[in-house]
């Protein structure tokens, strides 16, 4: 009997294959639309899944590209033995012995020799080493690598594109990337910015980099260099012995197969992440529903269309399960269809644009060619579950349809089924508690979860609502109110496409709205350390390495460019008699015992959180810098001025208070009795040294604790000022321009970094908004010219009956423009609606959750972007105006039957 059943249901599968087949012939117009929508998100993601592949290096490939010729890597990392894993990725201090001792001194060549068997042969890399130069006047750092090209061990790591390879020390190989952003030609000479010459030989492409590159010829370096590697041709293999007696000497060992007799490191496919697992498969599922939703009403339409042939089938014994899978083979032929054409275009666009992906996307050269089989099946499968999920609704409607109307060709009233709508508003209501709880917990694919319920559950209303707006059409003209009727009476094609832009909408809006308000709340949050536009200027050496310029040769140099702007020497307190090289001394000021909050950050617990919310002695007066954190300096009251942008009387005042030998202090609760207590904190584990000094509270300045101390004061408790750079007070905000030529003004004469004081954060949102609201429009658009064109092949006998009553031509340009106007309007009310209820559910969980925190952070406010919703209101108009200009105005006549 199991048997008999299994074959009757495989031979009607067969026979619903053969009709959807014959099917898809005849209507091609049709076909030829949802194979599009089908085929276009599989070219997408083939492209990417064929591409990713090709990207992913095997561990051959990696070596390849790593050892060149060589047959192993040699890294001398300490001067103590090492213990390694078999591919040289991680080592550790060997056994019984401590902590790896670091090397003091440059490796040479004959060092490496030594170690190895007689007939070696070495070569020095070195893949990162500082390289400067200007480029129109600002100095551009640009990826310099160490490497003797012309050796044959090291020769494969780069491919040659012209000229020849580097083989004196002034001269250099270039990138082309490199060699057209320097300007320069074969032959020419490039200068760094510490006045050494090259002469660019050739131009060299390394695989693992195609952006700018440098390759530099090999030099002795005066000290250990922290990325330097030895690459060895070895006369033979590298065996367990080698690797021993090198390990001892604290040399890490990288050969082309695992290095025998260590821990092999796991290098298969580890355990996904789960959040990031789950939140990919409701992206996924998004996605799949947004298809579904699109190409569902080509279905439905089709259904309606073949309503005689599927009763014929009724009446030549077919039952409801025959009907189902006729419509369901359809979803079938046309999903592989579809999937076979994407993979078909999207392999092929990914082979064909390897190179152009490598150079602009990517920036490194792929490894061999691959197709990622496994990606590619379960992209053709959801496809296929794609296409079968679309024609899901048709086929259960088809199912049900009544035989004797479906002969007759009389079109059946929708029906208004109150439990569409109940089950609707259950999972909208849900959908809005799950995102709720989600993002009260900081957990995405929760309120992921929520918003794919509440898009469920709108979608289950749409039709409901859909009939309810027609019955509002007896109040309008002729063309609208026919385009609502259309709309109510072909729900199953009419729904899917509002629900379609309804998501595209919601989601461009709920995303569109969360990035400005977290643009918004970081703005609110932002807290310049300097006033705005100021500028401070930091050696980015080290003290070591010499003294600072004198000041009037730098503001020499800083007036060149911003006229007028004074310039102070700027200096942060350090130990006057440091213990050693790692010693180091922390200042802090001390709260009196009666103004300190009680309860530790760290330490307490929720209810003791809660407490501290309430108690006034643990509200921050002031903010962390979010710059330039310059929080303790050692003045005399030069830098006053430009350090807190005070007013002039208090910066007199607090000047009078570092002459006298005193510290001045921006928080008022730290002065007590015209003093403040100092603490200072040794690295060496000295005792605690804690002062109290002459002290004044400076007001009227920027909202930063900071803390001044005169020299005679830091002298008092064993600190003295280190000199960190200049602090530039301009009469304006310099511009991006003035800040390059000042840079490469300062370049001549110092090491100094300059870093300008900002009234907010960088922010350039805008491209993010356009692209998310042009990405909406796009499906708008699309979901409303083709609801549109099946509702004009669907209304054909009601544009003959409105010809043959005399209407004007007009009316079906005008009808064309209402259908759009109904799917574009609606689905993008219901967008904008459905967007900015999630996205205001989602931000006022996350303040509540804030409101519980302390320190509390700064809460999001609820800022809808102008730009997105002037695209998502001129994109409906847009459809309109497209569907009224595209349709003929020609009304149909049918032929009479004589």
């Amino acid at each position: 009997m199991i048997r008999q059943r299994l074959a009757g249901m495989l031979g009607s599968w067969r026979t619903a294959l053969r009709i959807a087949r014959r099917e898809a012939r005849r209507a091609r117009g049709r076909t030829a639309l949802v194979l599009a929508m089908i085929a276009l998100p599989v070219l997408a993601l083939s492209f990417v899944a064929v591409s990713y592949d090709m990207a992913q290096l095997t561990r051959a490939e990696e070596m390849d590209r790593r050892l060149g010729a060589a047959d192993a890597e040699l890294r001398w990392v300490a001067a103590s033995p090492v213990r390694q894993d078999a591919w040289g990725e991680g080592y550790g201090a060997a056994e019984g012995e401590g902590e790896p001792v670091p090397r003091t001194r440059p490796v040479t060549a004959d060092e490496i020799r030594s170690l190895l068997p007689a007939g070696s042969r070495v070569s020095l890399l070195r893949r990162w080493v500082p390289f400067e130069v200007r480029v129109d006047g600002r100095i551009v750092g640009i990826d310099a690598r160490s490497v003797d090209l012309a050796d044959p061990i090291t020769r494969p790591l780069a491919a040659l594109r012209d000229g020849r390879r580097p083989s004196a020390p002034d001269e250099i190989a270039v990138s082309p990337r490199l060699l057209h952003r320097l300007g320069v030609q074969l032959g020419h000479r490039v200068w760094t910015t510490d006045g050494t010459g090259y002469t660019v030989v050739g131009v060299v492409e390394f695989p693992d980099n195609l952006r700018e590159v440098v390759a530099l010829r090999p030099e002795p370096p005066a000290a250990p260099p922290r990325d330097e590697s030895w690459l060895v041709d070895l006369p033979g293999p590298v065996d367990r012995a080698l690797v021993d007696r090198l390990n001892a000497r604290g040399i890490v060992v990288t050969a082309r197969a695992p290095v025998p007799g260590r821990d092999p490191v796991y290098t298969g496919p580890g355990l996904p992440d789960a959040e990031q697992t789950g939140t990919a498969v409701l992206v996924s599922g998004l996605g799949l529903l947004e298809v579904v939703l699109l190409v569902g009403p080509a279905f439905a339409v089709a259904v309606r269309r073949r309503r005689r042939d599927l009763a014929l089938v009724a009446v030549a014994g077919g039952d409801a399960a025959h009907l189902r899978r006729i419509v369901l083979a359809d979803g079938v032929v046309l999903g592989a269809g579809g999937a076979a054409l994407g993979l078909l275009i999207g392999v092929g666009a990914a082979l064909a644009g390897r190179p152009l992906v490598e150079q602009y996307l990517v920036q490194q050269r792929f490894g061999g060619y691959r197709i990622f089989p496994a990606a590619l099946a379960a992209i053709a499968a959801v496809a296929v579950l794609a296409g079968v999920l679309a024609a899901l609704a048709p086929a259960w409607t088809a199912a049900r349809q009544d035989v004797v109307a479906g002969l007759a060709g009389r079109r059946e009233p929708p029906r208004h089924r109150l439990r569409w709508l109940v089950l609707g508003v259950l999972l909208t209501i849900a959908g809005a508690a799950v995102a709720a709880l989600g993002s009260g917990r900081s957990t995405p694919s929760v309120v992921l979860t929520g918003l794919i319920l509440g898009e469920l559950g709108l979608v289950c209303c749409t039709p409901t609502l859909v009939g309810l707006l027609a019955r509002l059409g007896r109040l309008l003209p002729l063309t609208p109110r026919l385009a609502l009727r259309d709309a109510s009476r072909n729900r199953s094609s009419a729904a899917p496409a509002i629900s379609a832009v309804m998501a595209a909408v919601a989601g461009s809006v709920a995303l569109g709205v969360y990035v400005a308000s977290d643009d918004a709340r970081s703005q609110a949050a932002w807290q310049p350390g300097l006033p705005p536009g100021n500028v401070v200027l930091i050696r980015d050496d080290l003290p070591e390495t010499g003294p600072l310029p004198a000041v009037d040769e730098v503001a020499q140099r800083v007036q060149a460019v911003l006229p007028g702007a004074p310039v102070v020497p700027l200096a942060t307190p350090g130990c006057a008699h440091p213990a050693g090289p790692d010693d180091y001394c922390a200042v802090n000021t001390v709260l009196p015992p009666e103004q300190s909050c009680p309860y530790d950050l760290w330490k307490e617990d929720r209810p003791g959180r809660e407490r501290a919310l309430d108690d006034p002695r643990c509200v921050q007066p002031y903010r962390e810098p979010s710059d330039i954190g310059l929080t303790s300096v050692v003045d005399d009251g030069a830098t006053l001025t430009a350090l807190t942008g005070a007013p002039p009387d208090e910066v007199a005042a607090a000047t009078r208070t570092l002459r006298a030998g005193g510290v001045v202090v921006t928080d008022p609760r730290r002065v007590v009795d015209g003093r403040v207590t100092i603490e200072i904190s040794r690295g060496s584990g000295a005792p605690t040294v804690s002062r109290a000094l002459p002290g004044y509270a400076l007001r009227g300045g920027l909202p930063v604790e900071r803390l001044v101390l005169s020299p005679a004061a830091a002298a008092v408790v064993g600190l003295v000022g280190d000199p960190l750079g200049y602090l530039v007070d301009p009469d304006r905000p310099p511009t991006d321009q003035e800040r390059d030529r000042l840079a490469a003004e300062l370049s001549e004469v110092a090491p100094l970094t300059v870093q300008v004081s900002t009234e907010a954060p960088p922010s350039n949102q805008r491209p993010l908004l356009i692209l998310l609201a042009v990405a909406s429009g796009v499906i708008t658009l699309g979901a409303a010219g083709v609801a549109t064109g099946l509702a004009a092949a669907e209304g054909r006998r009601d544009l003959s009956t409105l010809a043959a009553v005399g209407a004007d031509p007009r009316v079906r340009r005008l009808l064309s423009l209402c259908q759009a106007g109904v799917i574009a309007v609606l689905g993008s009310a219901l967008g904008i609606a459905a967007g900015l209820g999630s996205v205001a559910i989602i931000l006022l969980s996350l303040n509540r959750q804030y409101a519980r925190l302390w320190p509390a952070p700064e809460p999001y406010p609820l800022v809808v972007p102008g730009l997105t919703l002037a695209v998502l209101v001129v994109v409906p108009l847009v459809a309109m105006l497209g569907a009224g200009l595209l349709t003929r105005s020609r009304l149909p006549v049918e032929r009479r039957l004589d």
